[in-house]
């Protein structure tokens, strides 16, 4: 069995005396593992950094083993996050999402995607609005989507300001006010290219974690690491013109 594709350093741990098992995030076999020999030399240690991207060989004599990792370095760019405690966290955070996706389950999309916020993260622009979109479609892959195209009750797609905590959908704000203190708000960003402020910052990752918990984590017994309310503290601060600080 061997397939060669790229991928994205998610994370190793140590194997015997000098390999590595290494968790990469590729395009077509999704999160996946395989074990690097001499992983743990100083020019592999220097490739195998969460992080940074690759191109992978993956051989095994079964589909279902484990398999060995023959990774050639593609774009080495762990020392950025490592060098800015922000990017680190954004990375950080990210890379603990994708471990919810089950093992090999092929998700060429959200890779797609995870590429496309390495790139914003380590650019520093406005990131913090991608990062809600990134765990909205996180929500999509994990076989619950939101819609929040159109209102649920009455079919507009304009004024949509609300979110049906009951079915992740939209509600305009003339269908949803009398219920208003019972939904959640819905941010302009989410349905028109726009800047956000710190308040609507906050209101997104409040909307996704709402969902994330309940659909997520919760029902798998799982513990959100505390990464998430340090990184979305300091997304959140608003700058003196009222903007966030991305």
């Amino acid at each position: 069995m061997e397939w060669q594709e790229p991928g994205i350093i998610l994370g190793t741990r140590k194997l015997g005396e000098g390999s590595v098992i290494v968790e990469i995030l590729t395009l077509d076999h999704g999160r996946h593992m395989g074990v690097v020999r001499g992983g743990r030399g100083s020019r592999m240690r220097s490739i195998l950094q969460p992080g940074n991207r690759v191109f992978a060989t993956w051989r095994a004599r079964l589909s279902d083993h484990l398999g060995q990792f023959k990774l050639e370095p593609d774009q080495l760019d762990a020392a950025l996050f490592m060098d800015d405690r922000l990017r680190l966290l954004g990375l950080n955070q990210l890379n603990e999402q994708v471990r919810l996706l089950a093992e090999r389950e092929p998700h060429p999309d959200l890779f797609a995607r995870y590429k496309f916020m390495l790139d914003a993260v380590l650019e520093g622009a406005n990131w913090a609005k991608y990062l809600i979109a990134w765990e909205v479609n996180l929500l999509q892959e994990l076989g619950f989507g939101l819609d929040l195209s159109v209102c649920a009750a009455t079919g507009k797609t304009d004024d949509l300001v609300y979110v049906s905590p009951k079915t992740g959908r939209a509600v305009s704000r003339e269908a949803g006010e009398p219920y208003h203190d019972r939904m959640l708000t819905l941010p302009k960003f989410l349905v028109a290219d726009n800047d956000p402020d710190a308040e609507e910052l906050r209101a997104g990752f409040a909307l996704t974690d709402f969902f994330l918990l309940r659909e997520i984590y919760n029902p798998r017994q799982i513990e959100p690491s505390i990464i998430r309310e340090q990184l979305v503290g300091k997304l959140c601060r608003p700058a003196k013109n009222g903007r966030n600080l991305l």
